[in-house]
């Protein structure tokens, strides 16, 4: 919207059409845009429909399940594991002979593959579902002016750009209107802004300049979706459907979201290990087909070792991290979306956030009431009187009033009508910025009691009381009650002055010039109070390493004060009109430092938001309103809330059923042990997979035989995969939660180059102790030979499961869960047992001597000693372990 210097979209708000709009003297309004007093004719109405198509928001539209369903095939190790499935097939099963046909591989490869796919399909079934939310943002009829025609009320699609509308209380704005004709007129705009204190629309020309400023702070420009809170309105409409401000919004949010670090990081992990695997396996091929003779069977085994090192059950072990992360984050009132947004949030560093209702209460509270010298008003005087006129006004009653209003008991005022009559009142507009009511004790005593902004209220007071006497207000004391308003301001409160004038000399027919000579009697002082937890939730997210910036639409004094108040450092601020002439290059260096953003337009937030992204930054977005919808679409995790608008829970990837950062700061945590567990398995898998193909590749070189069977590569390899499905069971040292995590595809190849052929060289051990110590070394002993490589593989994979999960000394500082141990050694059993079974012998194993077990446990103990020395070492120079 607001940076077209630099930064590329699609969608750019007109900005200066409307502060043109705004400017336009009510003397040539109908010519500007182009109508009449009495509206458009129904030709004119059918040109400007075909013009500017029908007032309707874009919204993201349902996808079709069967593409859905496709897709969720479409995936690098998806894609592999089916062509390693057909080769199986081809080999195994159509090319075999009668007799001789085995479904083992394809049976195994095809399970894995349609699992998988259908967890994703659920997954991206749940992230994708779309509500009509936008449609909801709008009634479905207003009533208009057409020329000829009387009034009457239509659909809202079919306004075009022209029209007369008239609203009323209660209405949705349709369209983008300019008004020419208001009459107290009060509009809700806490969707577009976030702040929830309605405010006044006027018919006066603004007197702006072009594309300066924050266009919701107009006067007399109303937006599509805010609501009229009171009072009536005539205006034309100039902007609708998706030129309107709120569709400018709508259509972003409907793009194909940006590609997430979640996303980004598991494609780089995905594409490493696939280069692995097709840079290992043509070795392997050719080194058995030169050695063994027989290209067929070097074939068959090139394809095993494929699968072997391919992880297959990445997506599975990944979707069911998320799950379990799912379901443990409804226990804690959070709602997930989209799965994939739980391990963003563990990966979060930087987390932006609105005021209203996050850090603060979204309610105004009257926190002070003072004299006029500034001294607390502890006989209630000034509040006395402040009661009086927001009881007796019959206009809106603001979120001011009602805090007021609330001093009731504390006023004794249970009875104010028995004890007052109302003479008179003269209304708040929009120039005075105050409103008065006259009202009559029961002994005849009429006073004029007024309340309204400080500059305002001073203009009109001749007066002050001071300790029960009535002194001239002298430029001295004028000078002074500035300088309380302003003290007030800047503890981040917002103030009104209350004055009065005893027995005026009129007895009806008040007006504005009634109002002079007034005497100053002290000042109210509101304030959104903190949410008690705010100060600690912002510390615990800072001591996780979670950086939190303030992105707000209120003005800087109040942003700094709550900034201030919850700890966050405020020598850092810009605002929105500052930001407007910045280019996105003069801008990086500021997003990252600065942590307060104040009087920001919706898409300024998108666009500071992308800005931290560029930067590598992973970048989370509280919000809850119709102006926080892009941002929520544009960050790595979009955060709203169950009260949200529709348009907001739309575009978000979590929703918190409690809008307090307590309970982001429990999702954060929760995050960082769902990536942990990830993170476990891929480099399990990927360290342990290297090596084994390693090993593979230097047995094939000088054994006779295949050092395994293609067939027990695969059951080997199932039986590791099955012991990893409780991974996500598992627990995270508490070390490990402190810190965000990212995807880092280079500290994996670093881990799978260090830590995978420690197992080849105890792989090798066991070779040489079956060859000259057992004696397996003929085409004799050779399913003897593959059935000691067999258990010693599937148990070093299996106890590397321990050795990785932690940076610690495993059963001793940290232990696993008793799910993972408890699978851990029922893998480790039936792999020992599996050639002893009939199951056994018909894969072409040998029973192993019980004198091979002595020798199995010395080395199983000397690799986990020198995985934990190893480890040591690793960590001391990367300064990392998972």
């Amino acid at each position: 919207m607001m940076w077209r210097k630099k930064m590329t979209t699609r969608y750019v708000f007109d900005t200066a059409k409307v502060f043109r709009a705004a400017m336009q003297p009510l003397a040539g309004i109908y010519s500007y845009f182009k109508t009449t007093p009495n509206g458009l004719d129904t030709d004119e109405v059918k040109d400007r429909n075909r013009q500017y198509g029908p007032n309707d928001i874009a919204h993201e539209h349902r996808k079709n399940p069967i593409l859905l369903f496709i897709s969720a095939f479409i995936n690098p190790f998806t894609g592999i594991l089916t062509a390693l499935a057909i080769i199986s097939f081809i080999l195994d099963v159509a090319m075999a002979a009668p007799g001789q046909k085995n479904w083992t591989s394809v049976i195994i490869i095809s399970g894995i593959i349609i699992i998988s796919a259908i967890l994703r399909f659920w997954q991206e079934t749940k992230a994708r579902l779309a509500t009509n939310g936008l449609m909801k943002m709008v009634t479905n009829t207003c009533s208009v002016l057409r020329s000829g025609e009387p009034e009457q009320e239509i659909d809202i699609c079919e306004l075009v750009p022209g029209d007369l509308v008239r609203v009323a209380a209660g209405d949705m704005i349709p369209a983008d209107l300019r008004i020419i004709e208001s009459k107290d007129l009060f509009v809700g705009q806490s969707s577009l802004t976030g702040e929830s204190e309605p405010v006044e629309k006027v018919s006066v020309p603004e007197n702006v300049s072009e594309n300066t400023g924050n266009v919701l702070e107009l006067k007399n420009i109303c937006f599509m979706g805010s609501n009229v809170i009171s009072g009536t309105a005539k205006g034309i409409v100039f902007a609708t459907g998706s030129h309107s401000y709120l569709g400018t919004i709508a259509k972003t949010i409907t793009n194909k979201r940006v590609t997430t670090a979640f996303d980004k990081g598991i494609s780089k992990v995905s594409y490493l290990l696939i280069r692995f695997m097709l840079f290992m396996i043509p070795f392997v091929f050719l080194i058995n087909g030169f050695t063994k003779g027989d290209w067929l069977q070097a074939f068959l085994f090139a394809v095993s070792v494929a699968v072997g090192l391919t992880p297959a059950m990445l997506p599975m072990i990944v979707t069911g991290n998320l799950a379990k992360g799912a379901i443990t984050m409804s226990k804690k009132k959070t709602i997930v979306k989209d799965l994939n947004a739980i391990q963003n949030f563990g990966a979060m560093h930087i987390l932006c956030t609105d005021k209203t209702g996050t850090l603060t209460c979204d309610r105004i509270v009257l926190e002070r009431y003072l004299k006029a010298d500034g001294q607390d008003d502890e006989d209630k005087q000034v509040l006395r009187h402040a009661y009086y006129n927001s009881y007796f006004q019959t206009g809106l009653k603001n979120l001011m009033d009602q805090a007021i209003l609330s001093h009731v008991k504390e006023l004794g005022m249970e009875n104010v009508k028995d004890q007052y009559t109302k003479v008179d009142e003269i209304p708040f507009d929009f120039q005075r910025r105050r409103m008065s009511v006259v009202i009559e004790d029961r002994n005849g005593k009429r006073q004029i009691i007024t309340k309204g902004a400080v500059e305002e209220m001073l203009s009109i007071c001749s007066f002050e009381e001071i300790k029960g006497k009535i002194l001239p207000l002298e430029p001295e004391r004028k000078d002074r009650a500035e300088k309380v308003s302003r003290a007030l301001n800047q503890e981040g409160m917002r103030v009104l002055a209350v004055a009065q004038k005893s027995f005026p000399t009129k007895d009806h027919d008040f007006a504005v010039k009634d109002e002079n000579e007034m005497v100053l009697i002290g000042f109210l002082a509101f304030l959104d109070p903190l949410k008690p937890s705010a100060t600690e939730a912002i510390k615990q997210l800072h001591e996780n390493g979670v950086e939190v910036k303030i992105l707000s639409g209120d003005n800087d004094i109040i942003v700094k004060n709550v900034g201030r108040q919850v700890g966050i450092d405020t020598r850092l601020a810009i605002t929105g009109m500052e930001i407007e002439h910045l280019t996105d290059d003069d801008l990086k260096p500021i997003v990252r430092k600065c942590k307060l953003f104040s009087k920001l337009t919706p898409l300024q937030k998108t666009r500071i938001i992308s800005l931290l992204q560029n930067q590598g930054n992973t970048v989370g977005f509280l919000g809850d309103g119709i102006n926080d919808a892009s941002a929520l679409r544009q960050a790595d995790i979009g955060i709203s809330v169950d009260s949200a608008v529709d348009i907001a829970k739309e575009s978000a990837d979590i929703i918190l059923l409690k809008k307090d950062l307590l309970v982001l700061e429990a999702g954060v945590i929760e995050g960082r042990k769902t990536f942990g567990n990830i993170i476990k398995y891929i480099k399990m898998t990927a360290s342990s997979n290297f090596g084994n193909m390693f090993s593979m590749m230097v047995a094939s070189a000088f054994l006779p035989f295949l050092p395994m069977l293609p067939v027990q590569v695969l059951i080997q390899n199932f039986l590791y995969d099955i012991s990893q499905v409780v991974i996500p069971f598992d627990r995270m040292d508490p070390e490990y939660l402190r810190k965000p995590r990212i995807w880092d595809a280079s500290d994996l190849s670093r881990f799978m180059i260090c830590i995978g052929p420690i197992s080849s060289i105890f792989d090798i051990t066991t070779f040489l102790i079956l060859w000259y110590i057992f004696g397996y070394d003929s085409q004799v002993h050779q399913s003897f030979f593959q059935s000691g490589w067999f258990i010693e593989g599937l148990l070093s994979q299996t106890l590397i499961v321990h050795m990785i999960r932690t940076p610690k000394i495993p059963f001793l500082q940290s232990r696993a869960t008793w799910p993972v141990t408890l699978l851990t050694l029922v893998i480790m059993a039936v792999g020992i047992g599996i050639p002893y079974t009939s199951i056994g012998r018909s894969l072409g194993f040998g029973s192993m001597p019980l004198n091979y077990f002595p020798w199995l446990f010395g080395i199983l103990l000397a690799y986990c000693l020198t995985i934990q020395f190893v480890k040591k070492i690793y960590m001391r120079r990367l300064h990392r372990w998972l």
